[in-house]
């Protein structure tokens, strides 16, 4: 009966947890460059049941069966797949519109990103391209990190009259060249971790290679324009119905076992 309880317990935790990470999608359907997390649930391993003192029982019928022991929430991976494109007309909006990329050894697709630097010098990545150029004239993100150029120096445009072509290079008013921003490949998004607000770190030594003069990696950059997020807005609700209901169902299992339980401490207890 134990065993009923805790595996009900776990699938709460489970559902609970998926019911999160699918609140915290809907919560950046809004944001630039966001990349929606999807739950992998899997299965704890089953248990071998057998009965006991059977001595006197024809041969392996002692033998009951398997016995699952619950599941998990396994792990939470991102979605790369790229959003939709936004217009909205401000220089210092850019977008990454992202065209082949390579496919790694394990089948999974590859993905390009902005590559910026905070004060300290750590780079991180990032598909938000809703970008502002700071008090000294600095092309710099959301939280204040500074864009990156392909020579790894942050990109001085003065005011917000830059213009930027398809290929990334930064011209000024007067179309005087200021270099080209860096846009990184990650051959295996799955080596990069969200530390928030559009953020990523790569976890390896190093930093990414550069998706530029690469032959197998094709992007353009928009300017004016944004990448919104990749989340289904009614697909995320539909998921979260079924987390809610999927919860709600190892609830009510949980408080037949306690129910039982109960009974049987009680009652069962003062038979005889």
């Amino acid at each position: 009966m134990l065993r009923g309880i805790y595996g009900s317990a776990a699938a709460m935790i489970a559902q609970q947890q998926r019911q999160e990470m699918l609140t915290n999608n809907l919560a950046n359907v809004n944001t630039p460059g966001f990349k929606a997390d999807q739950a992998s649930l899997r299965s704890f391993p089953n248990m071998l049941i057998q009965a006991m003192n059977t001595s006197n029982m024809k041969p392996n019928s002692h033998f009951v069966g398997s016995l699952a022991t619950g599941s998990y929430l396994q792990e939470r991976t991102p979605n790369f797949l790229q959003g939709d494109l936004q217009q909205t007309g401000n220089n210092t909006d850019l977008a990454l519109l992202q065209g082949t990329v390579p496919v790694n050894e394990d089948g999974r697709q590859g993905a390009l990103f902005f590559t910026v630097q905070n004060a300290d010098g750590e780079v991180r990545y990032t598909r938000n391209g809703n970008l502002a150029v700071d008090g000294q004239g600095f092309l710099v993100n959301s939280q204040g990190f500074n864009v990156l150029n392909t020579a790894g120096q942050r990109i001085q445009v003065g005011n917000e009259g830059f213009r930027v072509d398809r290929e990334g290079f930064v011209f000024t008013e007067d179309e005087v060249p200021l270099g080209q921003i860096q846009v990184a490949l990650a051959q295996d998004p799955m080596l990069l971790v969200k530390e928030g607000d559009g953020l990523l770190r790569f976890t390896e030594d190093g930093a990414l290679p550069t998706a530029i003069g690469n032959g197998q990696a094709t992007y353009q950059i928009q300017q004016g324009f944004i990448e919104r997020s990749n989340v289904d807005s009614a697909q995320t609700m539909t998921e979260m119905m079924s987390a809610y209901r999927n919860f709600e169902a190892n609830q009510k299992v949980l408080q037949a076992y306690d129910r039982s339980l109960e009974k049987a401490v009680n009652e069962v207890g003062r038979i005889g």
